[in-house]
């Protein structure tokens, strides 16, 4: 795996970041891509020492950001062997009638046209090379709707759907593509999808042990760093306490 260049969505927090931690301590060169530059440039100096690091700022949703930041690689990054496309989010947790629209479309849009538009942007590359190993991260809510789940459950629904159109599209090229689904990790998630109200945000992983960011970077290099006839193509992960999205022991 070493000397490989991997680009990472959502780089600046949870498991993107993690992610990108553990690449650099296997000599993976990294291009990590988020909104927020000062976490990015921190990252950035961090991990500079172990190997090339070449930061992108730009909103996942805008689709002439994406795609002029990706052009405007280095010659020096341009082979990207590893996708990782890791942005993602939940906002509100509401039944299908109070559900706020906004929120609907910051999840569609991150979620699913991002994931679109960031693969667009790079898979030709990798179909030109014949080479290269795309992983999506979707969630258990792409493989079961819960209650007041709706619109986040089905954008993530789509991400599993776009991850199966890509193996299938794209394995006569030599591109290797996988989902980890994980369930129950904490990060910044509930807070986004609490709009900031920490109590209830809080409240998501107490009583039990949730997945640490740290669990799914280590599933996502075991995943990229298979022999080449070996493509992990669909891996659902979850807390031991976990049995479904709405069956959780929290008696610990």
């Amino acid at each position: 795996m070493k000397d490989k260049i991997a680009l990472i969505t959502g780089a600046t927090s949870g498991i993107g970041e993690a992610t990108a931690k553990l690449f650099a301590n296997h000599g993976i060169h990294l291009i990590l891509c988020g909104r927020r530059e000062e976490r990015l440039e921190k990252l950035k100096q961090e991990l500079s020492s172990k190997v090339k690091v070449h930061t992108l700022k730009f909103d996942i949703r805008n689709k002439e950001h994406v795609f002029e930041a990706i052009k405007s690689i280095p010659s020096a990054f341009k082979k990207i062997d590893i996708l990782i496309n890791n942005a993602g989010n939940a906002h509100g947790l509401s039944p299908i009638d109070k559900g706020e629209i906004s929120d609907w479309e910051a999840m569609i849009d991150i979620n699913v046209k991002g994931l679109l538009y960031v693969s667009k942007a790079i898979v030709p590359t990798m179909v030109g090379q014949k080479s290269g190993h795309i992983i999506n991260i979707g969630s258990t809510a792409g493989k079961e709707v819960y209650p007041n789940g709706n619109v986040y459950c089905a954008s993530k629904h789509a991400v599993d759907a776009i991850n199966q159109g890509m193996r299938i599209d794209l394995h006569a090229h030599g591109i290797r593509v996988g989902a980890i689904n994980p369930g129950l990790v904490e990060t910044e998630f509930s807070q986004v999808r609490f709009k900031g109200d920490t109590e209830k945000a809080d409240a998501v992983y107490k009583g039990f042990s949730p997945l640490k960011p740290e669990d799914i970077a280590d599933i996502i290099y075991f995943t990229v760093s298979r022999p080449a006839h070996v493509n992990i193509a669909d891996l659902i992960v979850m807390p031991s306490d976990q049995a479904t999205s709405t069956i959780v022991n929290k008696n610990n």
